[in-house]
């Protein structure tokens, strides 16, 4: 029976090490997830700052329309005043033109602030098309590194399948099943050392018989606390 639980002890540390490929395979993903998101973030404000100029080109646009029209009311308001009959006229006339002014200023200022404004956001999309690029290639280093790394974690695992598998082989079918049921509830802490004369699975002492029948390994047996099930080793034989 001792060696039933040497090998059960040597199952439950093989699945304990694949159980830890998990985190280490999900460790690696994060690392290519994190270059994926900044790659696709830039890419997000390339397109904010594109729809920004294209915003700020269509504002000028307007105001460049406007600047004709003002400029064709001023003609307008230059006919009328070679043909005004009265000083009411002519004042109304020049305050029509004052109007029109101040909005032509107006105007050009704007012009001037936006075109300030799209050559301003030209550089920071310049800026960003410079970043994508290096994290473009970043990106497909650690693509590369990870799908190398990956490649290696998944043998390792697939040859601790192996093992386990030839483990599985020798052990009774029994045995197993008993196994597994424990390991369905307590995972990788179903075969625990006793240490002490108490269960390294729940840290509470056992009696003197069950630390007996330990000692014997002439079959297998489990905390009386926990269910798990206990073995020896070697610094604690007595």
């Amino acid at each position: 029976m001792k060696q039933f639980i040497d090998q059960l002890v040597e199952l439950s540390k093989i699945d304990k090490q694949i159980d830890e490929f998990g985190p280490k395979i999900e460790a690696v993903e994060e690392k290519l997830k994190r270059a994926q998101e900044e790659v696709e973030s830039l890419k997000r404000g390339i397109d904010e700052i594109d729809e920004e100029i294209k915003e700020c080109q269509v504002k000028q646009a307007k105001n460049e329309l406007h600047l004709k029209e003002l400029a064709e009311k001023l003609k307008e308001i230059e006919k009328k005043s070679a043909q005004v009959k009265t000083e009411k006229e002519l004042k109304a006339l020049q305050l029509e033109e004052d109007i029109a002014r101040e909005q032509i200023n107006f105007a050009n200022e704007e012009i001037e602030r936006l075109e300030r404004l799209c050559t301003t956001k030209r550089e920071e999309r310049e800026e960003l098309l410079a970043k994508l690029q290096e994290q473009e290639s970043a990106l497909a280093q650690i693509k590369e590194a990870v799908e190398e790394e990956l490649a290696n974690l998944n043998a390792q695992r697939e040859a601790l399948f192996e093992k386990k598998s030839q483990l599985i082989a020798k052990i009774p079918q029994p045995i197993l099943v008993f196994y597994e049921k424990i390991r369905r509830w307590a995972g990788n802490s179903a075969v625990v050392p006793v240490r002490k004369q108490a269960c390294m699975g729940c840290y509470m002492k056992i009696n003197d018989k069950t630390y007996a029948q330990v000692i014997k390994g002439e079959e297998i047996t489990t905390c009386p606390h926990c269910g798990r099930i206990l073995y020896l080793e070697e610094e604690e034989q007595p």
